[in-house]
């Protein structure tokens, strides 16, 4: 189990942060400036808290009151940065055997073998670091981590200065590295695409507090996690059900107990549960079924509250089940729809608008 309970103060900025997760990822989520990396560098052991402790299946790593503070490299953390700091007079074999002099003598070793099969670097072992991609050489900072056995480790936005293209590359490298290693994970992002597709555990961080803490689809869940600054970009994550494809338009039909989700292209074996990941400005509301419109995907649900902002309203909906959805509306749309608390309606989501980074198995650790 990992378990922090720390406080900092840098400046005129105040960090208090605590969760424990008994599972293998978690995620810190939140906005640049929140805290996040701060948060980070405290259970690495780059820098030293005010206050509390850091512990990790009964280690523990500091604890002021006990005047424990344990050096980062006692901890036995890997480490992935946003930029990979690779050796660059160093071959890419030569950067994942660094790793190796940290691991301990006499504990199990991670597999040398395995760690190249896994990333699918075997034909990169030559190659100095400046012959390689950008997804490349996080390849090769995530198996140096991995090659020195850590007890944890951990990601700081590994994937920010990825296109997209690299980060769909990347994000299953790290599923199957969480799946079959087992090695206790904390992943810093505030792509919310990533930590639903990894995370546990997703602890939601906003000027140095601890917003939110849960699953998923809990945490996105709750208007209160998301920042105003960012309502534009304010997201729904959907537990739904493949129910199968339709292999004449490369659509497969997703199942809600309030509706149906269409999605362009794969999303997993049928029967099998996925996450679904829907920004509020992607939905469009509606006092009844929209007819003759090119909007497949529709659920139903009664709205929970209305909350506005300028000329825009964010509505927010109890979908049948657990789930909530927002939307984002203009007030002058809301107003001449007659949406209130607690009256019905449906929310139509183009499928256009539902790519292969907006969807995830929904992951049982």
């Amino acid at each position: 189990m990992l378990e922090v309970n720390v406080a900092l103060k840098v400046g005129s900025f105040q960090l208090e942060v605590a969760f424990q997760n008994q599972k293998t990822f978690t995620a810190l989520f939140g906005q640049s400036g929140s805290g996040k990396s701060l948060t980070l560098n405290l259970i690495s052991g780059l820098i030293r808290p005010n206050e509390g402790f850091i512990r990790l299946d009964g280690v523990t790593f500091v604890d002021i009151n006990e005047g424990i503070f344990e050096p980062m490299h006692r901890r036995r953390v890997g480490v992935v940065f946003q930029d990979s700091n690779l050796f660059p007079h160093m071959s890419v074999r030569q950067n994942l055997l660094f790793g190796r002099w940290f691991a301990p003598k006499g504990d199990r070793r991670i597999d040398f073998d395995q760690v190249i099969e896994v990333l699918g670097i075997g034909k990169l072992l030559k190659r100095p670091p400046s012959r390689l991609s950008g997804g490349e050489r996080q390849r090769v900072a995530i198996g140096r981590a991995l090659l020195s056995c850590p007890r944890l480790l951990l990601f700081d936005e590994p994937m920010a200065a990825l296109d997209m293209e690299r980060k769909l590359e990347i994000l299953p490298l790290i599923e199957r590295i969480r799946d079959e290693f087992r090695v206790p994970m904390v992943y810093v992002s505030h792509a919310i695409e990533e930590v639903v597709r990894l995370a546990d555990l997703i602890v939601v961080i906003d000027a140095g507090k601890v917003k939110a803490i849960g699953g998923p689809g809990e945490v996105f869940s709750a208007a209160s996690a998301q920042s105003e600054e960012a309502r534009f970009d304010r997201s729904s994550v959907l537990t739904v059900r493949v129910a199968g494809e339709n292999a004449r338009y490369g659509l497969t039909e997703l199942k809600h107990s309030s509706g149906v989700i269409w999605l362009g292209g794969a999303a997993g074996p049928a029967g099998s549960e996925a996450r679904v990941i829907i920004k509020a400005t992607d939905v469009v509301l509606a006092n009844e079924p929209a007819h003759r419109t090119s909007v497949r995907s529709v659920l139903q649900g009664k709205v929970l509250s209305i909350h506005d902002s300028g000329p825009f309203a964010m509505v927010e909906i109890a979908l049948a089940g657990d789930n909530h959805l927002f939307a984002a509306a203009t007030r002058q749309a809301v107003d001449e729809l007659g949406l209130q608390k607690g009256c019905d309606v449906f929310a139509l989501i183009k499928t256009a608008a539902l790519d292969e980074a907006k969807i995830a198995p929904a992951h049982v650790s």
